[in-house]
């Protein structure tokens, strides 16, 4: 799945502007809420843990249009909590932000 941070470029430029700094910022904060979930994901013991993380990580992708991190959310809710190639493509997703 490619990834597009085009929409997240395009929100962080329409909140702040041209300053490089606060975009780095917040891309910076973004992609550690987002690690935080995969991991809340990771080390899920159940299945409504992993579903809470995964609706959490959804909703945060939700709030940025970052389309391909709601679709592997999506998979990751409706497939086998604990799946490690959703988490490694979930991962992927965030690294490329």
């Amino acid at each position: 799945m490619s990834f597009d941070s085009g929409p997240l470029d395009r929100y962080l430029s329409s909140a702040v502007g041209d300053d490089a700094a606060i975009t780095l910022e917040l891309r910076s904060v973004f992609t550690d809420s987002a690690r935080d979930l995969a991991d809340l994901m990771r080390r899920a013991r159940c299945d409504a843990n992993w579903h809470v993380a995964a609706l959490r990580l959804k909703g945060l992708a939700a709030t940025f249009g970052i389309v391909p991190l709601i679709q592997l959310s999506e998979a990751a809710m409706a497939g086998a909590p604990g799946d490690p190639a959703v988490l490694r493509q979930i991962n992927r997703a965030i690294d490329e932000v």
